[in-house]
């Protein structure tokens, strides 16, 4: 019988073949246009490039497959991030965001959204489900959390909020809609950096909002229009692409990961990494060396490993996340698994581990 994740893959791929006409192209042409023919009254969905555009729109109907829930595409994940903030809160509101979760989030609100009648709080990712979160408009989580990786039951957290008024928003970037899927848990708003894994080749800055709520739809589609954090069309061409081979790059990165994390634990103690975190699931995972130096060398030795920030693209990569002030220890690894052939990735960085 089909699965319910299969029938969301197959409306994905085909989001943008059904309806076509005899002679259309396949895949979505990038429209690269800021006005549009608009004599008369406004009564077209297309009237500027600032409000909407023909590619962004293909993507989006793919997203929103894949989330089953109405979806809005932005440039980046952090423009995501900041319209499910301005969506979900207004002065005099209190969030609370996790302590350990990606740090630009908190340095957003701190640095720029407190200033503007927001009180912030912070919470370790493990504490949200016993911590009392009634004083809250919005709970913001990230599980797993990045890059420490703690989870937390998304599910759980909805329960203690259900018949409050209180807004439950998820940063899903690392697990994607495929691996996780917080609106069915519970959750009102599903916020996520496309750049990662959706878009998959590390070639694109892209972000997008789901939310099965008319209203906070609605206020995120109009904070997109007054603030201009519009997609571009040739970016949303390269993540339409992407989404069309997400279940296969994903299928490969998490069977790579999941190997290399039995191969890897079995080397624990005898070989300069002290620990292994992985959630058992996803293609992301924390490796503990002894120092940042052993690290530094762990990732630049390794000629399996592109040494970089971010994670999700289809080669492995990893950084030490402690240079960026991230409350890990300085040996700490956060190794971003990719879609090269499995014994070899393995054997690479076995061979690595063993020399350093």
């Amino acid at each position: 019988m089909t699965s319910d994740t299969e029938k969301r893959i197959m409306a994905m791929l085909h989001s943008q073949t059904n309806g076509l006409n005899k002679g259309d192209p396949i895949s979505p042409p990038i429209v690269t246009t800021a006005k549009y023919l608009l004599p008369g009254e406004p009564d077209t969905p297309y009237v500027y490039g600032r409000d909407i555009n023909p590619t962004v729109v293909a993507t989006e109907n793919a997203l929103n497959a894949i989330e089953d829930a109405k979806t809005i595409a932005f440039p980046t994940g952090m423009a995501a991030i900041t319209a499910g903030i301005m969506a979900t809160c207004k002065p005099g509101d209190r969030i609370v965001v996790p302590s350990d979760g990606y740090f630009v989030t908190r340095a957003l609100l701190d640095e720029a959204l407190t200033g503007l009648g927001l009180t912030v709080d912070l919470l370790k990712t493990t504490d949200f489900e016993t911590a009392d979160l009634s004083a809250y408009n919005v709970v913001w989580l990230e599980t797993p959390s990045n890059p420490g990786l703690d989870l937390c039951d998304i599910a759980a957290v909805a329960a203690k909020l259900k018949g409050t008024e209180t807004k439950l928003v998820v940063d899903n970037t690392t697990l994607t809609p495929l691996l996780q899927r917080p609106l069915d848990l519970g959750a009102d708003m599903v916020v996520a950096s496309d750049t990662k894994a959706m878009a998959g080749h590390s070639d694109v800055l892209f972000g997008h909002i789901a939310t099965r709520d008319d209203a906070l739809f609605a206020k995120a589609v109009r904070w997109r229009k007054l603030c201009g954090s519009v997609a571009g069309p040739w970016e949303a061409f390269l993540v339409h692409r992407g989404l069309m081979t997400l279940e296969l790059r994903l299928e490969r990165m998490c069977s790579n990961a999941r190997t290399l994390y039995h191969r890897l634990a079995a080397q624990i103690g005898a070989s300069k990494l002290q620990l292994i975190k992985y959630p058992n699931i996803g293609f992301v995972m924390g490796l503990t060396f002894e120092n940042s130096q052993i690290a530094d060398h762990f990732i630049e030795d390794c000629p399996a490993i592109f040494a970089s920030t971010s994670f999700g693209g289809i080669h492995t990569s990893a950084e030490r996340r402690a240079r960026w002030g991230d409350d890990v220890p300085g040996g700490y690894v956060r190794l971003s698994v990719g879609c090269e052939p499995q014994d070899a990735l393995v054997e690479a960085i076995e061979a690595t581990l063993k020399s350093l």
